[in-house]
């Protein structure tokens, strides 16, 4: 049985402040619309505060938490997330789990994405400075240790970021996997919202279009699904509920 992992952060002040338990039940709920498969549905984090009783929670751990957020300060640590790597995490998450952050938006079914077989599978982000967006991506637990061990707090994200890898744990995750892994892009119907649907032009929200194909929209840039902006663009609005 495959695991949807999520992770939340303890609200900080100017920092994803928005995130909270109705983002993780409008996931879960979309999840369950979109697979309907079984699986396990598991939020990591720091505060539990109104999750349903029907929402696995695992305690976020504090590995690599003192090392300083690269585009807020005073924010969370996201490194802490590549600990989803260490060969010992099945028995945290399960054998096999996919990573969604709570930013997505599910327009379509999920079984093409989640039932192929490869140890790891990431979404090919169509900005070249983030090859393996960490929105997104699948792993055989312990399947791929040597970025959990290999990094460095003191090196390593000025090594990922000199051979631009950009992000925290997602410049490593890419430096670390190269450009050999399977990856799911719009041809498998998985989207950026800004890159690939808006194109980065804001002012045109409500033309935006979406692909026929679609399984998954990924809204990593300045707008979340669940804001006024994109409230107002009517399958946004239609599928994120």
């Amino acid at each position: 049985m495959i695991s949807v992992v999520t992770f939340k952060w303890r609200p900080v002040l100017g920092y994803r402040s928005a995130y909270g338990p109705a983002q993780v039940h409008t996931l879960r709920n979309m999840v369950a619309r979109h697979y309907q498969k079984p699986h396990r549905f598991i939020c990591v984090t720091d505060d539990a505060t109104g999750l349903d009783d029907g929402i696995e929670v695992v305690p976020l751990w504090d590995d690599y938490a003192e090392i300083p957020n690269p585009s807020f300060k005073g924010g969370p640590s996201c490194y802490r997330r590549l600990k989803v790597f260490s060969r010992d995490i099945g028995q945290l998450l399960g054998e096999r789990f996919v990573c969604m952050d709570l930013d997505m938006l599910i327009t379509g079914d999920l079984s093409p994405l989640l039932d192929r077989t490869e140890d790891f599978i990431g979404w090919k982000n169509p900005n070249p400075l983030w090859p393996l967006n960490g929105s997104f991506f699948m792993l055989t637990a312990g399947a791929r240790p040597k970025v959990w061990e290999s990094f460095d707090p003191e090196t390593s994200p000025a090594i990922s970021h000199a051979a631009k890898c950009r992000g925290s744990e997602q410049g490593w995750r890419s430096y670390v996997l190269g450009k050999g892994v399977a990856t799911w892009g719009k041809e498998d119907g998985v989207y950026s919202f800004q890159d690939e649907i808006t194109k980065r032009h804001q002012a045109f929200l409500r033309m935006a279009q979406l692909p026929i194909n679609a399984k998954v929209v990924v809204f990593h840039g300045p707008i979340d699904p669940w804001s006024k902006e994109a409230g107002r663009v009517g399958w946004i609005r239609e599928h994120y509920r």
